[in-house]
Order: structure tokens, then C-alpha cells, then sequence
């Protein structure tokens, strides 16, 4: 296992990695099949991806195992959450891995890395948002620390999902 910061010629492998993911971490909880696809087709397009990859306030990584890309995570830099937070907190936007490595307990050893590089960047804290019926991330935050700070309405083609937000100090 290794891991990568991301750059716009990885926009492709994001993307297709960003739909997949989504799809089998969340794609049971979309109340309709046709807001998922429109989520992801908006959201894991190419042109967003690449676009998102060339703003310097964003962090991508890729995690690989066997040279094979498997999952990946998205920070933004310098993002309080409302008034919870300092200026220079981090949002831990996405991490993400395929659900077939998924039983490589590979997501601890991301979070450590990414944590490490939202120090390197100054930041104080990290913010993230879960869904509320997430039990497995919910618990994965749990173990690493995070805190419950508030309610966050993720919206999927344009219908509410409440999420918890959660954060540490760094």
C-alpha cells in the first residue's frame, strides 16, 4: 500500500473512482436511482474533477495497493465550518475506498497519512460531515475522535440528506 497527492492528469482515475465509491458507500441510501446517477454524474465528472484538482486549497491523495488505485481523498484547506472551527481548519471532504479492499483495513492508515498532510498545511483541526445512518463511518470517526459539532443538509440532486459534522484538533 502507498499513497499519492493527486494531480489534474489523475482527474480521470478520481473520477471513476469518485462514482464507484459513492455508489457503494451511499447508493443504498438514495431514496431514487436516478438522483444517485445524476449526483455522480455531476459531482465525478472529468472537467469538475480536474478542476477541483487544480485549486490549490484542495488535497487529493490516492491510496494504491499492488500499484492498483483503490480509494482516494479530497481536503480543503483553510475551511472553518461555520463558527465551530478555526479559519485554519481543514474539511476532510471525502475518503474513500472500494468496497472489494475494504477488509484490508486500509482506511485507518489513510486517515493517519492524510491527517499528517493537513498538518504539514497548517491546519489546526479537521471537519467532515457523515450521514446519519453511516453507522460504519460514523463509528470509524468515533475511534479517531471526532466530535459531534453540528448538523449538515448534503444535498443529492437537490434533496436534503442530514449528516453529522464532526471534528478534531490536529
Amino acid at each position: 500500500m502507498n499513497f499519492k497527492l493527486a494531480t489534474s492528469s489523475n482527474a480521470e482515475v478520481i473520477a471513476l473512482l469518485g462514482r464507484i465509491t459513492y455508489t457503494e458507500s451511499h447508493g443504498h441510501f438514495i431514496d431514487d436511482q436516478k438522483d444517485l446517477l445524476a449526483y455522480c454524474t455531476n459531482a465525478f465528472s472529468i472537467k469538475k474533477t480536474k478542476e477541483e484538482l487544480e485549486d490549490k486549497n484542495n488535497l487529493f491523495h490516492i491510496i494504491y495497493v499492488d500499484n492498483l488505485p483503490v480509494g482516494y481523498s479530497k481536503i480543503i484547506l483553510n475551511t472553518p465550518f461555520e463558527d465551530k472551527t478555526e479559519n485554519s481548519s481543514c474539511r476532510l471532504e471525502r475518503i474513500y475506498i472500494l468496497n472489494h479492499f475494504l477488509s484490508m483495513k486500509l482506511g485507518q492508515p489513510f486517515l493517519d497519512f492524510i491527517i499528517e498532510k493537513a498538518k504539514e498545511k497548517k491546519a489546526s483541526s479537521m471537519w467532515l460531515s457523515v450521514y446519519i445512518k453511516n453507522e460504519r463511518g460514523i463509528k470509524f470517526y468515533d475511534r479517531n475522535e471526532f466530535k459531534s459539532i453540528g448538523e449538515f443538509n448534503f444535498l443529492v440532486n437537490g434533496k436534503k440528506y442530514e449528516n453529522f459534522v464532526l471534528s478534531k484538533e490536529i
